[in-house]
């Protein structure tokens, strides 16, 4: 059959991406533009292949195998199959269980099919070498897509590459036109430290040319820190103990919604990038939004008084709405990074709520 298929290990293709762009394999870190991701691997596998596009399957790993707001506006995309494997921890680190077992299926099965004359691989599991083997004695094209390593080295399994009919390379001006590191969101916490007088700002690259350094990561500001840092004031870092009055007298979001709205954040969910600082924001606009007229300008009027510190009710609960994106975490194990920039979403959109609320109606 003349046309292509093409098989994406999401796992592999953005942390491989989050690596190569910000020095940090967590996808949290990136902002993706899924709808112009896809757009991209669709017209490259076309013009590679030269064949018409089947179909782009995503593979990836979920909590529990449940759809995160990037899986369900994936799915919903012409020609577009989403399937997914478990999202676990182990020892302190993410991993996904079943992907690689989920693509080795699917190759072999559309392979005996024949449903495709080229099939495309993004990955770099060589668990996938006995699938591909399989793929080319029934007759299919492999084609493997490497995304650009960060230090010139391999992120592929060499006997995987050794086995493809064709290979190319995903470059950072190719990943960078969908795929861009998260701006910093929080206010005043530090940025990395520059290099230093021993450290090279520019290293070579192949054939001596010039690759611009990794981005050192930076480090988690602690409370104190920040307390001794002026412009971090407005950060409000903490959530412990505190509170506008007694716990009771905080409406929670979930009190303030009625079931009509609820449907309508799931689907403006499928529109928030899942960047901690962005996820915070929407929170607090909602909550904001909906509390009651007669009370809203006494509540938030408490609240700015009360920073640094959220209410310790309302901060569960934000830590609890932030867990449905699968890339930040669940509420019990959310990064202290993803803390400081969540809570400052928060207040940011508090911020914004108020000045909404008290601009002259024209």
């Amino acid at each position: 059959m003349d046309r292509c298929i093409v098989l994406v290990d999401a796992g592999y293709l953005l942390g491989a991406a989050a690596t190569l762009l910000t020095g940090d394999a967590a996808r949290a870190r990136l902002s993706v533009d899924h709808a112009g991701l896809i757009q991209q691997i669709r017209d490259r596998a076309q013009t590679e292949t030269g064949q018409p596009l089947l179909r782009i399957y995503w593979f990836d790993g979920a909590p529990d195998r449940v759809p995160q707001p990037e899986h369900r506006r994936l799915r919903v995309m012409p020609r577009v199959t989403v399937r997914l494997g478990l999202l676990t921890r182990i020892d302190g680190r993410v991993q996904q269980k079943g992907v690689d077992a989920a693509m080795h299926a699917q190759l072999t099965e559309l392979a005996r099919n024949q449903a495709a004359s080229d099939i495309v691989l993004i990955t770099g599991d060589g668990d996938l070498l006995p699938g591909v083997t399989a793929a080319k004695e029934h007759g299919v094209a492999m084609h493997l897509w490497a995304v650009q390593a960060a230090d010139g080295a391999y992120n592929q399994s060499e006997d995987l590459v050794a086995e493809a009919d064709e290979r190319h390379l995903l470059d950072r001006a190719w990943l960078t036109r969908a795929i861009t590191a998260a701006e910093p969101a929080a206010p005043g916490v530090p940025a990395p430290p520059a290099p230093g007088p021993s450290e090279p700002s520019v290293a070579a690259g192949p054939g001596g040319a010039p690759r611009p350094p990794l981005p050192a990561p930076a480090r988690t500001p602690a409370p104190g820190d920040l307390a001794r840092s002026a412009p971090c004031a407005a950060l409000r870092w903490s959530s412990n103990p505190g509170g506008v009055g007694p716990d009771d007298e905080i409406p929670l979001l979930d009190t303030l919604t009625t079931p009509h709205q609820v449907w309508a954040d799931r689907e403006q969910d499928l529109s928030v990038s899942g960047e901690p600082h962005e996820v915070g924001r929407t929170f607090a606009a909602r909550w904001a939004e909906r509390l009651p007229r007669d009370q809203a300008a006494g509540l938030l009027a408490g609240l700015d008084q009360a920073h640094p510190r959220i209410p310790r009710p309302l901060d569960s609960e934000l830590l609890r709405y932030a867990a449905r994106f699968g890339t930040i975490g669940s509420d019990a194990e959310i990064s202290d990074d993803h803390r400081v920039q969540l809570r400052a979403g928060f207040w940011s959109g508090i911020e914004q709520s108020t000045q909404a609320r008290s601009a002259p109606t024209p």
